[in-house]
């Protein structure tokens, strides 16, 4: 009796289907690509290196050599104390390893004379070891007025104070005229390393043994591309994994380096930043507008050959440009809803209003 009465019912359900209207809808088609899996974020571009730079001698600053924001090589000269005092010092310290130098000699040959006298008895052993202890106290007085003529003319050369390394200036901190102390708190001036250069981003920790796996094949690449300049990214890779999770955030901290030859990269720059794992081949592909949410997950309206639509649970896999990967439900050539959805049921008729290419033009 029950059979008898599930009949007429799924009967009259089947025939009032049959007499709905075909929904209008957009299509698109499940298609294989080779697809890259991408990891982005926003990254902060870092300086490779900063130095700021102190004087290591007192004086009065006399030339300035570059300007703010000039671009300077290793060795180029920055500042110029006057050396005078210095000079003056060294000829000082000259004189006087001249004179300690002379005093020595003559110890040494009093001190060898009485070699032979004690050697004939003609002089006590008291004498010879007073003579002998001059020589030597002589000879140490020479060897410290050499010292202090090396030090004069290290602070001469501290007086001509070139670039360490290839950057940009900063702001000018000390001006021709000013008095300059030795290794004062405060610089004279910062330079940049900007060529290479860094970005530091974060990623989640659930992703980092993928990219510890696919690192250990060969270097990652990674591009840096500033807010609003998506179609000039610059090519680097990743050379930095920090050694410990934040745990406040649930992230890992990673670096990337670019040559920067044109200076696209600044210092405290947010850019966009996407870090290539692999490239999956001949991955099923669908556009994203296809996808819906139920309690059962992720579903998409597979058009029939009898133009109605048949609901089919989908396992996904990473989504890139408008394109999700499917791992399990979808075979390549199969035709999906991408829209028009909401008003579809399972076995509702439609009518093809449009193609839906899907995605977005990769670059």
């Amino acid at each position: 009796m029950a059979a008898l009465l599930l009949a007429p019912a799924c009967s009259r359900e089947n025939k009032a289907q049959r007499e709905r209207p075909p929904v209008p809808v957009t299509v698109g088609q499940a298609r294989q690509e080779d697809v890259p899996e991408v990891i982005k974020a926003i990254g902060r571009v870092e300086a490779l290196s900063t130095v700021s730079i102190k004087s290591r001698v007192t004086g009065q600053l006399m030339t300035v050599h570059f300007k703010e924001g000039q671009f300077v090589k290793k060795g180029d000269p920055l500042f110029t104390i006057d050396p005078a005092p210095f000079e003056s010092a060294l000829k000082q310290a000259l004189a006087l390893a001249a004179r300690d130098q002379a005093q020595a000699e003559k110890a040494a040959e009093d001190f060898r004379r009485y070699q032979e006298l004690v050697s004939r008895k003609a002089v006590s052993a008291a004498q010879y070891e007073q003579f002998q202890m001059e020589a030597r106290a002589k000879a140490a007085q020479a060897q410290m007025s050499q010292a202090e003529v090396q030090n004069a003319r290290l602070n001469i050369s501290f007086c001509h104070i070139a670039s360490p390394i290839a950057g940009v200036m900063g702001s000018l901190q000390a001006y021709a005229g000013n008095m300059i102390k030795a290794n004062d708190d405060k610089h004279m001036v910062t330079i940049t390393q900007v060529q290479p250069i860094l970005v530091a981003f974060a990623v989640p920790e659930q992703l980092l043994s993928r990219i510890r796996r696919f690192q250990a094949q060969g270097q990652l690449k990674v591009r840096a591309a500033p807010p609003g300049d998506d179609d000039l990214p610059l090519s680097g890779g990743l050379v930095f994994v920090d050694n410990t999770v934040d745990t406040a955030t649930g992230t890992i901290k990673l670096k990337a380096s670019y040559d920067n030859p044109d200076h696209l990269l600044w210092p405290g720059q947010f850019v966009n930043i996407n870090m290539l794992l692999t490239i999956r081949q001949g991955a099923v592909v669908v556009p994203s507008k296809a996808l819906s949410v139920g309690q059962a997950g992720t579903y998409v309206f597979v058009v029939q050959p009898d133009q109605t639509v048949q609901v089919r649970q989908l396992k996904l896999g990473l989504s890139l440009d408008g394109l999700t990967v499917v791992e399990e439900g979808l075979k390549a050539g199969e035709q999906v809803v991408t829209d028009g959805q909401l008003r579809l049921t399972p076995g509702a008729r439609i009518v093809i209003k449009g193609q839906d290419e899907g995605g977005e033009a990769r670059s």
